[in-house]
This record gives C-alpha cells, sequence and structure tokens, in this order.
C-alpha cells in the first residue's frame, strides 16, 4: 500500500478501508454498468448511462474516474464493433462479431461491477479488448 494517503491507488490496487475516512460514492458507477446491461432489454438504456458517466467524470477519487473512463470507452468501442458487425450481417459474418460483441459488452460490465465492489480501478481501462 501507499505511505502517502493522498497518492491515488496503483491500478487493480485494493484500496485500505483504514486509510480513508470518506468513502466515495460509487451508486452512479454502478448505475451506469447496470444500464449498459439493461440495454440489452430496452435499448436506449446505454445512451443514459454514456451521459452520466461524461457528467460524473473527472467528480471522485482516480481510481473512481478509470471506471468513468472504463464505461466511456466501452460504449464507444462497443458502437463501433457494433456498427461494423452490423454491416457485416450482410455477409452473415455480422452474426457471430454481434454474439462475440454481447459477450465482450457482459464481460466488461462484470469487470467493473467486481472492480467498484473491491474498491479498486478497472484493469486494462486502455484495451480495446477485455
Amino acid at each position: 500500500m501507499h505511505d502517502d494517503a493522498n497518492k491515488a491507488p496503483l491500478e487493480g490496487e485494493v484500496i485500505n478501508e483504514s486509510t480513508s475516512s470518506e468513502q466515495p460514492d460509487t451508486t452512479m458507477a454502478m448505475v451506469i454498468y447496470a444500464l449498459y446491461l439493461a440495454s440489452f432489454l430496452v435499448g436506449l438504456t446505454s445512451l443514459v448511462g454514456i451521459v452520466i458517466a461524461y457528467v460524473y467524470r473527472g467528480k471522485g477519487p482516480e481510481w473512481l474516474d478509470e471506471h468513468y473512463r472504463y464505461q466511456i470507452r466501452t460504449f464507444w468501442i462497443g458502437l463501433l464493433y457494433g456498427s461494423i458487425a452490423t454491416l457485416l450481417t450482410f455477409i452473415l459474418i455480422g452474426i457471430p462479431m454481434l454474439l462475440a460483441l454481447a459477450v465482450w459488452f457482459i464481460v466488461r460490465c462484470v469487470k467493473g461491477f467486481k472492480g467498484l465492489q473491491e474498491k479498486r480501478a478497472p484493469t486494462n481501462v486502455d484495451s480495446w479488448f477485455l
């Protein structure tokens, strides 16, 4: 752990509960992940989630801001992958790509939820994969 309480945690590092007197509110980040997952049923909830992520970005500790960044990247990368896969459905290769995209999206959301519960930044925030 860090000796200095003001230093930001490293990527993937769990925060020691005793060093921070005030715990940040992770509710909105959890809501965004839930909205992303609900978009499989409702469709437009991911748009609400991306707006919330942009609004709350930069308003918390560094590890929580990494979650908002991760959520923003998940949305835009997913939109790009989804657009390409949708175009490729005309030659039938897009159908398995859309299924792979759904798995990718769900895994990223689950990883994010787990990171929030452990009060740590998600791993591989800059990755286009998992």
